[in-house]
């Protein structure tokens, strides 16, 4: 028997009808389901741009999960506010007896929650997390003396150990108790300038919206999954990436529907499997990302290992202005920080290798780089942000070595031996033949001349030279009590 008359389903990194853990909670213990989102005025407020792909895109996902619910005899009532004061609101004016959501990780959001959770108490309402955007929480994977994971290799060996079929299987939310509850007449979806923000070039980029755009996206990954290992790393490799991170982010798809295929695909163990298996770990990473955050909030602002808080970064504004506006004079660098700023995407080799040139070569505090990424990126998640820079900058669990610094050279002659990439975002390189176009200034002037490009007028020269910004980063890591080390790239 429910157990409730009425519930509220609080819709927010998770736009889908279907595998979505509270809203099958929720239809498991009340009669009659609502279902709301909220475009929270305390995230919205802070963006600095009123032109957000991020904004643009989870209005598309709102109208197609709008119209599923209807289908199903409910719909979605859409608020524009602070969350904290909207959610308690809108229960009462509903006179639901519990609302249900899906847990957050995020500092902000677990204190949003708690906000939320204390106003519903007062009316006697009660508060109902689940666990939803992770395979694992919480305690669900320890080591063998009970404590988080710190080093993720593993953290991955015993989630796989862990991992059972009941882990990937599919929350459902057709349920022959519970029924979904139409929207109030007075509800409608907001348009974008409705809450202020204008429309983007969201359209022109390889993403569809919505768990349809999802659907279809993962579809055309499957047929390539098993190529992936081989092609991930080399940004001008069409198919090299699933382009779900932004579905994942903003829940238009199940990780449980994509980790299950990948995992399947593992298991079957012949040599092709290995491309699933590669993007299985990619996964994982996300687990261990939250799991990070979850456990050591700290991390938002500081180093997971405090002892590198004490590098004294010179963070020169100049230098950083170069790496944001891609004219550092390395064409891997400035071509990965121009296809950022035009599309808010990023292959992830580029964050790791742009981030560690910003730190280790331009020597800006990581902490500037991550809240630029933050700004850009369509897929911006706190947790594996913050966990990739730290990670490029050493400074976090399961860090690079904070003796390896990225060679940008040697990393664009190996991940875009070509240079189809950089021709791609630096049009001022296009004529520069592939010998030349990772490291242009060292063409000669005639050569400059037939290419059509000056190195210092036309495309600039480099920022900084790479075998001395290393020397430097060696010195700002190395507090007395470390030894340096060979770079092997």
């Amino acid at each position: 028997m429910p157990r409730f008359e009425r519930a509220l389903v609080w819709f927010r990194r998770d736009l889908r009808d279907h595998d979505h853990a509270a809203l099958a909670a929720a239809l498991q213990d009340a009669r009659a389901v609502y279902c709301a989102f909220v475009f929270d005025r305390a995230i919205l407020d802070a963006l600095a741009e009123r032109a957000d792909r991020r904004v643009e895109f989870i209005m598309a996902a709102l109208v197609e999960l709008h119209d599923a619910l209807v289908a199903r005899g409910g719909g979605l009532i859409v608020r524009h506010g602070f969350a904290t004061e909207k959610i308690p609101a809108l229960a009462r004016e509903l006179g639901v007896d519990a609302v249900f959501v899906n847990r957050d990780y995020e500092p902000d959001a677990k204190r949003r929650d708690a906000q939320v959770a204390a106003a519903l108490q007062e009316s006697g309402i009660g508060f109902h997390p689940s666990k939803d955007q992770a395979i694992f929480d919480g305690d669900e994977v320890l080591t063998r003396a009970g404590t988080p994971f710190s080093v993720f290799t593993p953290y991955k060996n015993a989630w796989l150990a862990a991992l059972q079929p009941a882990d990937l299987a599919p929350h459902v939310t057709e349920s022959d108790g519970g029924a979904l509850a139409p929207a109030p007449a007075c509800s409608s979806l907001p348009t974008m300038a409705g809450i202020g923000f204008a429309c983007t070039n969201l359209a022109e980029l390889p993403i569809e919206t919505g768990m349809s755009g999802a659907r279809a996206m993962f579809a055309r990954f499957l047929e390539r999954i098993d190529r992936y290992g081989e092609t991930r790393d080399h940004p001008a490799k069409k198919g090299s990436a699933s382009n779900l991170s932004m579905h994942l982010r903003f829940g238009t798809i199940s990780v449980r529907t994509v980790a299950r295929e990948a995992h399947a695909r593992m298991l079957e163990g012949d040599a092709e499997a290995a491309g699933a298996a590669t993007w299985l770990s990619e996964l994982i990473w996300r687990d261990f990302y939250f799991m990070i955050l979850d456990r050591h909030p700290r991390v938002v602002t500081q180093a997971f290992k405090p002892e590198y808080d004490a590098i004294a970064f010179p963070s020169d504004p100049a230098r950083f202005a170069a790496w944001c506006e891609g004219r550092t004079g390395y064409p891997l660098i400035d071509a990965a920080q121009r296809h950022l700023n035009a599309t808010g995407m990023m292959h992830n080799r580029l964050r790791m290798v742009s981030a560690s040139f910003l730190v280790k070569d331009l020597h800006v505090d990581w902490r500037k780089g991550e809240r630029y990424f933050a700004a850009r990126l369509n897929d911006y998640d706190l947790s594996a942000n913050n966990g990739g820079w730290q990670w490029a900058a050493s400074t976090g669990c399961d860090a690079q070595p904070w003796f390896r610094i990225f060679n940008p050279v040697t990393q664009s002659e190996r991940f875009d031996s070509d240079g189809a990439f950089i021709r791609a975002h630096l049009p001022e390189l296009l004529r520069v033949p592939a010998r030349c176009i990772h490291a242009p200034w060292k063409m000669t002037p005639p050569e400059q001349l037939e290419y059509g490009v000056v190195i210092g007028a036309d495309y600039p020269a480099p920022l900084v030279d790479h075998d001395a910004a290393r020397k430097t980063t060696l010195a700002l890591y190395d507090l007395g009590n470390r030894r340096g080390g060979t770079d092997p790239h």
